[in-house]
């Protein structure tokens, strides 16, 4: 199946603790269904000092199920669903809400 949701896609959350915010896509890991996304779904990690770096508790981003998200429409700024279709012989994504392309 083609990835809808890809790195660098501005998205939404639609449920969960971070209901309505918003974020970009870091990284995405489709055998899993999951991706990282900047500043949501953020746990506390206790690490532990090194010769390199300071220890202690530091915030870092979990991965969240692609089902709770949705991109961001490029014309209202809502969460839309996104097709595909095929222009000019290349098959790009749309936002269903508006009929807007996504990648040119």
């Amino acid at each position: 199946m083609a990835a809808k949701l890809k790195s660098g896609d501005k998205v939404i959350v639609l449920a969960g603790k971070d209901k309505g915010r918003e974020g970009v896509i870091q990284s995405v890991d489709p055998k899993a269904g999951k991706a990282v996304v900047d500043g949501v779904n953020v746990a506390i990690r206790h690490t532990k000092p090194s010769q390199t770096g300071q220890g202690g508790r530091q915030p870092k981003a979990m991965p969240i199920d692609l089902s709770n998200l949705a991109l961001v429409d490029p014309k209202d700024g809502g969460p839309t669903r996104v097709g595909f279709r095929i222009e000019d012989g290349k098959k790009v994504r749309y936002a269903k809400k508006s009929g807007e392309v996504i990648d040119a």
